[in-house]
């Protein structure tokens, strides 16, 4: 395995750590699922798995199969990475990191997923919210212990617009000034939007799933080498919706009441954009204006929209 480019940065946050990374033992046909969160993770690892194995059949593509080795809550290192040494089937991985943040190999293939910041941030505010109270004296415990964090985890707003208000203003590391309690927004799809042009990085926006599903799936299918029968196709497409993956919550996401009020439910929340219209202030929204603006002109432009390169 040809290591194309080490990690250029180290980052840590509460729930992340690009450090564990270094453990990591790939695999010639390893697909790494990366997105900042609330952008569509499960989304891609439903439509990844249904790939994959080429079913239907709800499993726990999330956690159980699809391992997260940035994870630094729930999983030990070891634990993690012997779950991902005794798969037989072809691995995918999620990771929240940015691109500069991961190993690249040329032999792994990287799907970045993005959406609106300010729809991942209306969907972050009703995730953060349902953390049950273990999970957050965890949280809180990593920070402490951490000497890049040294604090509690946040207090969690109850006004999604006090919410994005911290978020657009406020960072987690000394050299950011936005993304709390995670990374920056805007670094982070910088850092993806370098490497679009890399054969073995595939770009896929949110709306653009949400607006063509069956034809992103086939995009995925083709960047991951994977032959679909015709009639398997549209089967693995309408269990990748929205809809149907809320009624399989329980089976993709056995594990959720672990973390989450109300366990897949909570999690498989709305899966819609634009519901931070009239919720955030007008202040903050030029503030994210014009941190968008200060991205590639293409970059923002597709952050917005999508519909970006193919």
């Amino acid at each position: 395995m040809h290591l194309a480019r080490a990690p250029s940065r180290e980052l840590r946050t509460w729930a992340y750590d690009s450090r564990r990374w270094a453990e990591y033992a790939p695999r010639e046909s390893d697909i790494v699922i990366a997105t900042y969160p609330k952008c569509g993770t499960t989304w891609m690892q439903r439509i990844v798995g249904g790939l994959v194995f080429l079913t239907p059949e709800p499993m726990p593509f999330t956690g159980d199969i699809s391992v997260w080795i940035d994870f630094r809550i729930a999983t030990p290192l070891d634990e993690a990475l012997s779950k991902l040494e005794a798969q037989a089937h072809r691995r995918f991985l999620k990771a929240h990191l940015p691109f500069d943040a991961l190993p690249i190999y040329d032999e792994v293939k990287y799907i970045h997923v993005a959406r609106d910041g300010r729809d991942a941030l209306m969907s972050w505010h009703n995730h953060s919210n349902a953390f049950l109270p273990e999970v957050i004296a965890t949280l809180d415990s990593i920070g402490l212990a951490d000497e890049t964090i040294g604090r509690p985890y946040p207090d969690r707003p109850v006004d999604p617009a006090d919410e994005f208000h911290r978020w657009i203003t406020t960072g987690n590391a000394a050299d950011e000034c936005d993304g709390l309690p995670s990374t920056s927004y805007f670094r982070f799809e910088a850092s993806w939007w370098e490497a679009r042009h890399r054969p073995n990085v595939l770009m896929v926006h949110y709306n653009d799933l949400k607006a063509d599903l069956a034809g992103e799936t086939a995009r995925i299918a083709a960047f991951l080498d994977i032959t679909v029968p015709d009639e398997l196709m549209p089967r693995l497409v309408e269990a990748a919706r929205f809809e149907a993956m809320q009624r399989d919550g329980e089976a993709l996401l056995p594990h959720a009441g672990r973390i989450f009020q109300d366990g897949h439910r909570r999690f498989l929340n709305k899966g819609t954009n634009n519901r931070w219209r009239g919720v955030f202030r007008d202040d903050d929204l030029v503030q994210y204006r014009e941190k968008l603006d200060a991205l590639p002109p293409d970059c923002a432009a597709w952050l917005e929209h999508g519909r970006a390169p193919h």
